[in-house]
């Protein structure tokens, strides 16, 4: 029989010590020990389904029952005869037959318990977002770890409430799996007098953590999750337990004409203790050569960790002469981080005037190729004229250096949003992800390349992945949302949608993600609310429908759902170089009307918009692929790729 479960592992450490010293009160414990046991389960509404040694496995229905049992359990062990007691809890899958209990969740949440102290009580971070809101139940973040016989770290909290025992990280280090050095690269702050040089230090930083991504062994937390720390006060431990690093690189930079200093100090995240720290004062030209020596300090101290070898290395190569192009291609990385339509249009300005003084400008080109691909991916330009670019510039960029991962990244944009080449995008992607270890976007794409492949799975597990490098990003976090949609693990995806909510909790995409999760689990009127709630943020009556014409469809609500759709089709007429006949083949998809649900498919075709067999893939098209027109429209799909 298989059922979901929190799964509740308890362990009492010290027995087999206590036998040989104290035979008659190592088994009085131990009574004890069943007693408080049996009694609290059963009051929480658990079951007893194992004991084994000087332990048991439990399980319950409602992981909050499983942590006010445990809560119980230690308070009550805390009492004369002190019994001292592990417990971890997750919540997953179980598989019960006569003899055994197993299943993944069993493994994991024996591998939290045997990471918990005497007194304490750890919890899985599933676990976590169920308890999180509950009055009386406190609980604190330890962060990531690295279990036995578990592929991805997995992030852990200790309950904290009166009379537990938590632990720091640095009680739990020998009980793990040695890892590889991870290392975030914090904003350097600007203590220029002149505030516009914002963009110059938010660039020294940024070049700093790309040549970092090239040490082997290193694993530097990238730019968006590193960034969000901007302007903060945040304690540099709190820091190291959000991003899951050992140590943390931080500093100043103050420009003055043609004179720059810039400090940097390494830190070591348990204890902040500053390994290491140097300041520089040079002149402007002399950039990169300040850049390159910090980096191949701070590289060979994190070697120290891992038993290599110091080395002479250059992580920083001089990319322009010209100091003035330079510094016209940090405030392009400005603009292009803020990551708007309007922004971006800045962003090629400026990497455009880099290129007019510096010709050979790889980086520059790269940008502007990146740049592109964001306008076309997006609606903004026409994808014919935007992927045109996009390719020019990122050949020129490739012909001047083919070692920079943003111009591969472009290229696969191109091939996967609009040629629908997909060997050649999976190519290009490849090759970026083995430049640069810490470039997201290839992530992401890879993710969009594997579920068009049909291998789902993949695309979550590369998305959790760059979840790990990138743990603060609301994009990444978006985008690994949907791959559990993609995936049908619908509790997973709300949960993702939860975490943006936490950063913004009127964000539309994850309130959409909510929707659709919640909606695939079969709720469609609470699906509905949430749709309704995504339209009004629009600000707009006649956008962010599409969810919304979906749920009244498949609640046999007609008349709403054609209301929805005349109010998409009056926005095409006033917005034509908008794009959205996706968005009414999913309206008329949830009325059950395949005609025009396929009229529209294909104008989606004819337009190169999406790709088609991407936005397929989504639980809500489920029965389109039944329909003997799915292979018509995948064949057209093939015969319009440009040549």
């Amino acid at each position: 029989m298989r059922q979901l479960a929190a799964i509740l592992f308890a362990d009492m450490t010290g027995y087999t010590t206590l036998v040989q010293e104290n035979e008659q009160l190592a088994r009085q414990k131990r009574r004890r020990l069943k007693t408080v046991l049996e009694s609290c389960i059963n009051s929480h509404n658990g079951k007893i389904l194992q004991y084994y040694g000087d332990g048991s496995l439990s399980i319950f229905n409602s992981a909050i029952d499983s942590v006010r049992c445990s809560i119980n359990i230690q308070q009550q062990l805390m009492q004369e005869p002190k019994v001292d007691l592990r417990i971890g809890i997750h919540t997953g899958d179980i598989i019960i037959d006569e003899d055994a209990v197993y299943g993944d969740g069993v493994n994991l949440a024996s591998r939290i318990e045997s990471l918990a102290v005497p007194g304490g009580i750890l919890i899985s971070e599933k676990v976590y977002d169920e308890i999180r809101n509950q009055e009386n139940i406190i609980a604190s973040e330890l962060g990531y770890f690295e279990l036995k016989n578990v592929r991805s770290p997995v992030r852990i909290y200790a309950i904290s409430n009166n009379g537990i025992v938590v632990p720091t990280r640095q009680d739990l280090k020998g009980k793990t799996k040695q890892t590889g050095n991870r290392l975030a690269v914090l904003p350097f702050v600007n203590m220029s007098a002149d505030p516009e040089n914002e963009y110059f230090s938010d660039g020294i930083t940024e070049e700093l953590l790309n040549a970092l991504t090239r040490v082997e062994g290193l694993q530097v937390t990238s730019r968006t999750s590193a960034f969000a720390f901007k302007g903060t006060n945040h304690d540099i431990r709190d820091i190291a337990i959000q991003l899951n690093v050992d140590k943390v690189l931080e500093g100043s930079v103050r420009k003055a004409g043609n004179r720059v200093r810039i400090t940097a100090q390494l830190i070591n995240a348990a204890d902040g203790y500053h390994i290491w720290s140097e300041n520089y004062d040079r002149n402007l030209t002399d950039i990169f050569e300040v850049q390159d020596e910090i980096s191949a300090r701070i590289a060979n101290k994190m070697r120290e960790n891992l038993s290599t070898p110091v080395r002479e290395e250059h992580l920083v190569k001089v990319p322009v002469k010209n100091v003035t192009a330079y510094t016209y291609y940090l405030k392009g990385l400005h603009f292009w981080n803020k990551l708007t339509p309007a922004d971006t249009r800045k962003a090629i300005e400026y990497f455009e005037q880099a290129i007019a003084l510096e010709p050979g400008y790889a980086h520059a080109y790269a940008m502007i190729a990146a740049a592109y691909s964001f306008l076309g991916a997006t609606g903004q330009m026409l994808p014919s004229t935007a992927f045109e670019i996009v390719h020019r510039f990122a050949d020129k960029a490739l012909e001047l250096d083919d070692s920079i991962a943003e111009s591969h990244i472009a290229k696969a944009s191109a091939y996967l949003f609009y040629e629908w080449n997909w060997p050649k995008g999976y190519e290009a992607l490849q090759k970026a992800m083995s430049l640069n270890r810490g470039a997201i976007e290839a992530y992401e794409l890879m993710g969009f390349y594997y579920v068009i492949k049909g291998q789902k799975e993949e695309a979550v597990n590369i998305l959790e992945e760059a979840e790990r490098i990138d743990p603060l990003s609301p994009i990444v976090l978006q985008t690994l949302g949907n791959m559990y949609m993609f995936a049908g693990r619908y509790d997973d995806s709300i949960r993702q949608a939860e975490k943006l909510l936490e950063i913004d909790p009127q964000m539309r995409i994850a309130i959409e993600i909510k929707g659709w999760g919640t909606g695939m689990k079969g709720d469609w009127h609470a699906a509905k609310k949430l749709f309704q709630e995504v339209h009004r943020l629009t600000g707009h009556p006649l956008k962010g429908l599409m969810g919304l014409a979906f749920s009244h469809g498949r609640l046999g609500e007609k008349e709403e759902a054609l209301e929805c759709i005349r109010k998409m089709e009056q926005r095409q007429l006033q917005e034509p170089d908008s794009v959205i006949d996706a968005d009414i083949a999913a309206a008329w998809f949830g009325l059950g009307d395949m005609d025009k649900t396929f009229e529209y498919l294909n104008r989606c075709i004819d337009k190169r918009m999406g790709p088609v067999s991407y936005f397929l893939e989504y639980p809500a098209y489920q029965g389109v692929k039944e329909d003997p027109r799915y292979a018509q429209l995948m064949e057209r799909t093939q015969r319009t790729i440009p040549t």
